[in-house]
């Protein structure tokens, strides 16, 4: 609320403008808790630092400060009459890169746009006629390149109001609709097509498949050195010679039989389509423990998401111990006497834990830093980096999450000779391992490491800070991390077999919010059909980071749809790009290995609008036919483009074939 004193001074100024017996209503006086931003939390008479109000070199004593992408959503009762304001980028944002703009709805319809707006600029003032509306929308968009330093101003803003208050509304409640079908009783084998493994490590590779169980597995040309076990389809063993091994792998049960080619690498090359499993963070943070783990692994069996392809059990931090806590799980001694790396006492038996997860056919990841210390201060590899990776060897580990965090005061400089230093020490280790070991670079994008990561010897690599850094913010940085970044800097040229880029997990479900609570993930409905739909095209791996043990009907429907999955699978391995942008429509292409696309039209605004992909932008020619991959089914022959009505937020994924 407005002390007493502002408000009286805050009167006096725009009284005059007020039509007879009309009242006067700042914005600030709303309920700013409905105000979704992309950074920060809204502020009243002051800038998103905290700071006064200030554009161009002009002061304000009222309004709100935000930050791009700012949505907020306000109800009126159709007898509000104006809304004043003076817009613009905050004086104190301290940069030349920021750039916002402000767009004005009311009932669906645009009735004011600032422009691009930079540091600097003189305010723009705002009078909007809003007689007869009854839904009003504010919006701060960023321009197009990135929400940095976009500290945005709603200077002076008041309403000038002849009936009702304007109240502040969350934004338009979505149903959960599942829009997958259930996979038929039949058998189907999902999932990679291809997999990689090095001479002579070991191989554990689950022939994923749904259908009714029991359900019975069979293996034709299966080389020397690998066995399949029938009843689980588990396939184990380790290959001596390089070399590929196609197998068609089978399964049986009451009602039918599937059959499908499964190619085995055997060379230097990992991670040949992107890595698919659960991480712990997002759910748990540093309350992770055994049980957590192992529980983890039985839900993976028990909802079927091992039968989609997923096979990776993540630990994330706070599995060490933090040196000098003096008592508590995270006490004890960091290292043994032979230098080695000590679990703490919520992690009793690291290999007895890696054993339990590999007998549900499944892989175990663990996660460190090349800083003395991880992100939330235990002990990190620094100066132990060999004896660390013989630890994870000798434990069982199957990928690793090399997380930059306080490796920051260890280098000389974030030069790219020193953001590559730790990963490139790392890789060389491990490339003399028994073992295979997955490595995810985790280093937020710095130094455009999807220029170098795979060179390095990483097989993903995160492009931009974490996706759930602010639980409130996750949805604008769905956008901004994995649209914008992706897109601005050309991502597909990078990726490909043996390395992915990765914008962070899959963030649906039950998260953390930081706060000591778990709670429904933020993101819409729409967004987790979006956010699914943009890793598959982009192919980004798929690890989901939510409370697996809780995962819903809904939830599974998004993370478990094949069609999609064999999308983010695709052998040919090339990640897809934003090939058209109209205002808050995009559409994105992938090339599949069949010679088919993979298009996704979606839609970044507010409201529902049809997004039109053109076969000039697509890149195919003649007629194609179209099939809805989210429903799985097909829709239509078409000639020339494809069109379709897209919801707030929310995305439409076909695949067009050329039809005959």
């Amino acid at each position: 609320m407005l002390a007493t004193r502002t408000l009286f001074s805050f009167l006096a100024v725009f009284a005059p403008l007020s039509a007879a017996g009309a009242e006067i209503v700042p914005l600030a006086s709303l309920d700013l808790a409905h105000m979704r931003q992309g950074w920060g939390r809204p502020q009243v008479n002051r800038a998103i630092r905290e700071t006064p109000l200030s554009i161009g070199g002009r002061r304000f004593d009222f309004g709100v400060g935000t930050h791009a992408a700012s949505v907020l959503w306000i109800e009126l009762d159709g007898k509000t009459e104006r809304f004043l304001a003076s817009v613009g980028l905050d004086d104190a944002a301290g940069s030349p890169a920021g750039s916002i703009t402000f767009t004005i709805f009311g009932d669906g319809r645009k009735l004011w746009q600032s422009g691009v707006m930079r540091q600097g600029d003189a305010a723009k003032e705002v009078d909007v006629d809003l007689r007869g509306v009854r839904t009003l929308l504010l919006l701060v968009g960023d321009a197009g390149d990135g929400i940095d330093y976009d500290h945005a101003d709603w200077c002076a803003a008041r309403f000038i109001v002849a009936g009702a208050k304007p109240a502040a509304l969350p934004a338009p409640r979505e149903e959960a609709v599942i829009l997958t079908p259930p996979p038929p009783r039949t058998p189907r084998i999902n999932g990679a097509k291809v997999f990689g493994v090095r001479p002579g490590s070991p191989l554990l590779f689950t022939i994923p498949a749904t259908g009714d169980r029991p359900m019975t597995f069979a293996a034709d040309n299966l080389p020397e050195g690998l066995a399949l076990d029938p009843a689980t389809g588990f396939l184990t063993g380790s290959l001596a010679r390089k070399g590929a091994y196609s197998i068609t792998c089978r399964a049986r049960n009451a009602l039918g039989a599937a059959e499908r080619t499964l190619t085995i690498v055997c060379g230097d090359t990992l991670a040949l389509t992107p890595h698919m499993g659960w991480n712990s963070w997002y759910v748990w943070e540093n309350h992770v423990t055994d049980k957590i783990m192992r529980e983890a692994a039985d839900a993976m069996v028990a909802n079927g998401m091992i039968n989609h392809g997923y096979m990776y059990i993540n630990i994330d931090d706070c599995w060490m111990v933090k040196p000098g806590a003096p008592d508590g799980p995270f006490a004890g001694e960091p290292r043994d006497a032979r230098g080695m790396i000590n679990s703490n006492t919520r992690f009793p038996d690291m290999k007895a834990l890696t054993d339990y997860i590999h007998s549900k056919g499944l892989k175990a990841g663990i996660y460190t830093s090349p800083g003395p210390l991880t992100c939330q201060g235990l002990t990190g590899a620094y100066r132990h980096e060999e004896l660390d990776v013989r630890r994870f060897v000798e434990w069982g580990f199957d990928f690793l999450k090399y997380d930059w965090c306080s490796y920051g005061g260890v280098a000389k400089d974030r030069g790219r000779a020193e953001l590559q230093k730790p990963y490139r020490l790392l890789s060389s280790i491990l490339a003399r391992q028994p073992r295979d070991i997955v490595l995810n670079l985790c280093q937020y994008g710095m130094g455009e490491v999807w220029e170098w990561g795979k060179e390095v010897g990483g097989q993903s690599w995160r492009t931009a800070g974490d996706l759930g850094g602010s639980f409130e913010g996750i949805g604008a940085a769905l956008f901004r991390d994995g649209f914008d970044v992706y897109a601005r800097n050309e991502l597909h040229k990078f990726g490909g077999p043996g390395g992915w880029n990765d914008p962070d997990y899959i963030l649906i479900g039950h998260l953390s919010n930081w706060r000591g609570q778990t709670v429904p993930t933020p993101l819409t409905p729409n967004e987790q059909y979006t956010q699914m739909t943009l890793w598959s095209i982009i192919a980004a791996p798929l690890i989901f980071s939510g409370d697996i043990a809780r995962a819903d009907a809904f939830t599974l429907n998004v993370l478990c749809n094949d069609e999609v999955i064999a999308v983010n699978q695709d052998p040919l391995g090339k990640p897809g790009r934003r090939v058209a942008k109209h205002e808050d429509a995009e559409v994105w292409v992938r090339e599949l290995e069949d010679g088919a696309r993979a298009v996704g039209l979606f839609n970044r605004g507010e409201f529902e609008t049809v997004v039109e992909a053109a076969w000039s932008d697509v890149g195919v020619a003649g007629p194609q036919a179209a099939r809805d991959l989210w429903r799985q089914r097909d829709v239509g022959r078409f000639m020339g483009r494809f069109s379709a009505p897209v919801p707030r937020h929310g995305v439409v994924l076909v695949k067009l074939t050329p039809a005959e």
